[in-house]
């Protein structure tokens, strides 16, 4: 079986690694001729880390980034992120580039094909056009951003609006840096966000009610620290800029993330505010979703209705993450002094309630979303010393039990453990039970025995 991969951002380069892994030929196309540094995405969530867990690329990732246990989502509204129930009770700081740098050795190192500075020009049954080339593919996936091209040749729609218009941004060094990891503030007519990348350089987003401008319109960088200063009450001494652009903010998504044999990912299925940090997340766990299910198809013991099930556990996780991202953005955009001071001191008691915060924390790092009949698995120690997580790594479903049954060997990595539990590759429970169910449960898991 041939998959095409179109877009080798971190939603791409998962799904084509994951595909490479386990035997399945993949060719990913880009677009761009050459990697980039210009991220939009600066936070990597508990989730998304447990997903690199298992693939072994979590410690790696850490060693590049900072660690940050509370997050701001206002001046005085902090979520706690160090309860998690997860070896990563935290949001990890560090650029985009820095995940796909990561991804995209994995995905070369096992055997997927990157070619760059292609552009895709549409669809044929069975094949992808792009660059003037003829791509075979038995299953596409767009992973191609907001403008996907893949679906546009499927004729998908991609309703929604923009949610902030005129958002700046700039690379820009600081002479004092933040105090926090993040500074982040909202004060009505204004909002900045500055990150740093590591290497001396900024990120700072900024917007301003009172400047609606194009997203063409030139940005220069004494309005950036003016909205930096109102937002934050500083400019952190903000001077050399590398680059400055501006952009807009939409919420969008398309209906169905599957039509035939094509499949839509990341931002090219859902796109919304940058609040909470949850798109580069979001991306990275639809991929994690749908790679092992179009692995089980190819290898041949999954039916084809499987696929429909990235649908079905995926949409609604969507949608999840655009009411929550666009409730904290419109949160942040109330404009008057009262409804600011209502939201911060209402918002400051909720966060006070064990629940609610346990609740709000589970939302924004995906640790706390399941999917029906198949939670999320936590990371346990089997009696030989390994995880669960380590144990994924295989890219097959994890059986814990006190043996190994026979005829899987091809699927299955077997954890000792007295209790009966199968995993799926993605990290989710598939099944709970007992040694009489097992061979019942096998079978519609993992199809027939060898």
């Amino acid at each position: 079986m041939k998959t095409v991969v179109v877009g080798a951002g971190p939603t791409g380069l998962l799904l084509a690694g994951d595909l490479a892994a386990a035997g399945v030929e993949v060719t990913v196309l880009e677009r761009r001729a050459t990697d980039s540094n210009l991220t939009r995405a600066f936070g990597v969530h508990a989730r998304t880390l447990e997903h690199l867990d298992a693939r072994g690329l979590a410690d790696k990732l850490i060693a590049t980034g900072q660690p940050v246990s509370k997050l701001r989502l206002f001046n005085s509204l902090r979520v706690d992120l160090g309860t998690l129930p997860s070896r990563f009770p935290f949001l990890l700081i560090t650029p985009q580039y820095n995940v796909e740098q990561l991804l995209e050795q994995r995905a070369l190192d096992l055997g997927a094909r990157i070619v760059r500075g292609v552009t895709v020009t549409g669809l044929a049954p069975d094949a992808v056009l792009a660059g003037g080339d003829t791509y075979d593919a038995d299953y596409v996936v767009g992973a191609d951003g907001v403008h996907s091209a893949v679906r546009e040749a499927i004729g998908m729609p991609f309703p929604g609006k923009a949610v902030l218009r005129s958002i700046m941004l700039a690379d820009v060094r600081l002479t004092e840096a933040p105090a926090d990891v993040l500074a982040v503030n909202a004060v009505g007519d204004a909002f900045a966000f500055v990150a740093p990348f590591g290497d001396g350089w900024f990120r700072v987003f900024a917007w301003d009610r009172r400047s609606q401008q194009p997203d063409s319109a030139p940005l220069d960088l004494d309005e950036v620290r003016d909205v930096t200063r109102r937002a934050l009450g500083t400019d952190f001494g903000m001077k050399e800029a590398r680059w400055m652009s501006r952009f807009h903010s939409d919420e969008r998504q398309a209906p169905h993330y599957r039509k035939g044999n094509v499949f839509l990912a990341g931002d090219a299925a859902h796109v919304h505010s940058p609040a909470g940090g949850q798109g580069m997340n979001t991306g990275l766990q639809d991929a994690a979703n749908l790679s092992w299910k179009l692995a089980a198809v190819a290898q041949g013991w999954a039916p084809e209705g499987l696929l429909d099930t990235y649908q079905a556990e995926r949409h609604p996780v969507g949608e999840l993450v655009l009411r929550s991202s666009g409730g904290l953005i419109r949160l942040a955009m109330l404009h008057s002094r009262a409804a600011r001071a209502g939201r911060d001191l209402l918002g400051g008691a909720l966060l006070h309630v064990p629940t609610i915060m346990r609740k709000a924390a589970g939302t924004v790092s995906g640790i706390g979303i399941d999917y029906p009949g198949a939670p999320r698995q936590p990371d346990l120690t089997v009696s030989t010393g390994s995880r669960v997580y380590e144990l994924l790594r295989a890219g097959r479903h994890v059986l814990l039990a006190p043996s190994a049954p026979r005829g899987y060997e091809d699927r299955l990595v077997h954890g000792v453990n007295d209790r009966f539990v199968l995993v799926r590759p993605d990290g989710h429970t598939a099944w709970t039970g007992t040694e009489r169910d097992l061979p019942v449960a096998l079978r519609r898991h993992l199809g027939a025995p060898r």
